[in-house]
C-alpha cells in the first residue's frame, strides 16, 4: 500500500509518499508564489497553486515503489479562495496573511461583534478569516462577489480540482461560522457579521464520516493516477500536524515553527468565556477541538533578521545566537514583523515589531539571540493564553530542525519538547486522516500510536528557565508599553517622497 498525502503551504507545497508502516518513501517540495500588489495584501494565483500541486503529485508518484492506494490532502488554512458556478476562479485567493480588511475587524471590534462572536464559537475574528473578506469583497469589489457561487479553502479549491466537489473540512469551516456542537454553520453567527447573504456562497461542510471523495477521469488523466481513487479532504495544515505529531488526546500540545508559529492544545471543551483569543477548531467527530494560537509572522522573521545581520541563512543565524549566552540584560525583540499586525494571542492590526534596551553594547550575537527570544517568548503566550495544563509540547515544522532553538523553547516554556521523526507532519497527519476515512484505522489516536514516532524529549534547564520567566514578564509589559506608540504610528501617515506631490521624478 502506497499513500500520496499533500500539504499545499503558504509557501512550499510538498507531497509525501507513505508507505504502509507510516513511513516516508519519497518527498517531492516546490515553492509556492504569494504576491503582495499593495501594501498589507498577500494574494495567490490559484491555478498557480493547483499546478505546483500537480506536478509535486506527479514527481513523487513516479518515485512510490508501489500501485497508489488513497491521495489526502492539507493545506493552508482561512482566507478567501472564491470560484464561479463552474469551478475557475472568479480572482486571486486572498490569503490568511491578508491585512486589507483591518478597519472591518476594527469596526467590529467598537461595536463588540467579535467579543459576541468568540462567546459563540471560541474563535476570534482577524483580517485574514472569509468574513471579514468577504464583507471586504462586499464593500470595493462587488462584481466578483456577483460572479462568485462558492468560497472555498485552499483544501477546497484543491480538493475540487481533484473531486469536482465543493466542500469545505470541519476544521476550516470552525472559524468564523461553525457551531462546534452541531458542526454546522450557525445562523446567528453569519447574522452577528451582517453576512446572512453570505450562506449560499458557503460549501458542504465535512468530517470525519464523509470526507472523502473520487478522483475525476481529467484530474486522473493529468495526475497519471487511477480514476476514482479514493481523495480525503483531511483537516487542514495548522489541526492536520498536530495530529501528525500526534497530539490526539485532551492535553497533548503540538508548536508549529513554520511560516506562522502556532501553538495548539487538544482539549474537549470549548472555553467561550476566556478572553477573546485564537482560534477554536473542530479536530474529530470524537468531539476533541484544537485550542490554537497561529500568529501572523513566524519562521520568516529569522530569515529577515539573518540578511539584516550579514548572517546569511537561519542555520546560520541561529549559530550567531548561540555565541550570546543568556543574560538578564540581553535586548528585548517584540517580533510582530508582520504588515498585517498580530492575531494572536492577542489580535491587533497595528502590531509592529520593536526592540527595547538596545545599545552599542550589545553585538550581533546578542541580538541574533533576542530574535529567537522574542519568537520562543511567543509561543510561550501562546501556550499560557489556552489556559489548558502541557505537560509536553510535540514541535514540528522548519524551524524544528534546529536543536538549538527547539532546547531554547524548552527553557522558555518550561515543559519538555519532542520532535517527530517525520520531516513532513503535516502530510503524516492527512496520512493518518486518510487511514481513519477509508477505514484502514478505527480513529485518530490508534492511527498515531502505530504510526507516529518521535524523538527523545529535551527537558528543560530549571536554572534558565528561571531567568526567561523574568524575561517572560518583563515581554508583557513592554508590549503593553508598545501597544501605544504602535497606534501613533498607524495614525500618523508617512510624508510623501520629495517631488511626489507634484508629479515630479
Amino acid at each position: 500500500m502506497a499513500v500520496i498525502a499533500v500539504d499545499v503551504g503558504t509557501s512550499m507545497i510538498k507531497a509525501v509518499v507513505f508507505d504502509d508502516g507510516g513511513s516516508e518513501v519519497a518527498v517531492a517540495r516546490r515553492a509556492s508564489e504569494v504576491r503582495r500588489p499593495r501594501p498589507g495584501w498577500a494574494e495567490q494565483d490559484m491555478d498557480d497553486v493547483w499546478r505546483t500541486v500537480a506536478a509535486a503529485i506527479r514527481d513523487v508518484r513516479e518515485r512510490a515503489g508501489a500501485p497508489v492506494d488513497l491521495l489526502s490532502l492539507t493545506a493552508q488554512g482561512d482566507g478567501c479562495w472564491p470560484v464561479d458556478a463552474a469551478g475557475r476562479p472568479t480572482g486571486p485567493a486572498i490569503l490568511w496573511s491578508d491585512g486589507r480588511a483591518a478597519a472591518i475587524v476594527d469596526e467590529w471590534r467598537a461595536e463588540g461583534v467579535l467579543d459576541a462572536a468568540f462567546r459563540r464559537n471560541g474563535s476570534l475574528t482577524f483580517a485574514g478569516l472569509s468574513n471579514a473578506l468577504l464583507t471586504w469583497l462586499s464593500r470595493n469589489d462587488p462584481d466578483r462577489l456577483h460572479r462568485t457561487a462558492a468560497v472555498l479553502s485552499c483544501g477546497g479549491w484543491v480538493f475540487h480540482r481533484l473531486t469536482g466537489a465543493f466542500a469545505v473540512d470541519e476544521s476550516d469551516a470552525s472559524a468564523p461560522f461553525l457551531d462546534l456542537r452541531t458542526r454546522r454553520y450557525d445562523p446567528a453567527c453569519l447574522a452577528l457579521f451582517g453576512l446572512e447573504w453570505a450562506a449560499e456562497l458557503l460549501p458542504e461542510v465535512r468530517g470525519d464520516t464523509n470526507r472523502t471523495g473520487g478522483l475525476t477521469p481529467a484530474a486522473a488523466a493529468e495526475l497519471g493516477l487511477p480514476t476514482d481513487l479514493p481523495v480525503v479532504m483531511a483537516p487542514y495544515d495548522i489541526a492536520a500536524t498536530a495530529l501528525g505529531a500526534g497530539a490526539v488526546t485532551d492535553g497533548q500540545a503540538c508548536g508549529i515553527l513554520g511560516t506562522t508559529l502556532c501553538t495548539e492544545v487538544v482539549t474537549s471543551a470549548p472555553d467561550t468565556a476566556a478572553d477573546p483569543s485564537g482560534l477554536t477548531i473542530a479536530l474529530d467527530s470524537a468531539g476533541h477541538l484544537l485550542r490554537a494560537f497561529p500568529t501572523l509572522a513566524g519562521t520568516e522573521i529569522l530569515t529577515w533578521a539573518a540578511t539584516l545581520l550579514g548572517a546569511g541563512d537561519p542555520a546560520r543565524l541561529g549559530e550567531l545566537a548561540l555565541s550570546a549566552p543568556p543574560r538578564p540584560d540581553s535586548p528585548l525583540f517584540l517580533p510582530y514583523l508582520s504588515p498585517a499586525g498580530e492575531r494572536a494571542p492577542f489580535l491587533d492590526p497595528h502590531a509592529r515589531g520593536t526592540w527595547w534596551g538596545l545599545s552599542l553594547e550589545h553585538d550581533r550575537g546578542r541580538v541574533a539571540r533576542s530574535v529567537f527570544e522574542g519568537l520562543t517568548l511567543v509561543l510561550k503566550d501562546c501556550l499560557t493564553a489556552a489556559h489548558i495544563p502541557v505537560t509536553e509540547l510535540r514541535l514540528c515544522g522548519g524551524g524544528a530542525n534546529s536543536d538549538a532553538w527547539c532546547g531554547l523553547i524548552a527553557d522558555v516554556t518550561g515543559v519538555p519538547v519532542v520532535r517527530s521523526t517525520d520531516t513532513e507532519v503535516g502530510a503524516k497527519g492527512a496520512y493518518l486522516s486518510g487511514l481513519v476515512a477509508t477505514g484502514h484505522a478505527p480513529d485518530l489516536a490508534t492511527a498515531a500510536q502505530n504510526h507516529v514516532r518521535l524523538r527523545a524529549a529535551r527537558e528543560p534547564d530549571a536554572d534558565v528557565a528561571k531567568l526567561y520567566a523574568h524575561t517572560y514578564e518583563r515581554f508583557l509589559e513592554l508590549r503593553d508599553l508598545a501597544r501605544p506608540g504602535w497606534q501613533r504610528m498607524a495614525d500618523t501617515p508617512a510624508p510623501a517622497p520629495t517631488g511626489e506631490e507634484d508629479g515630479g521624478a
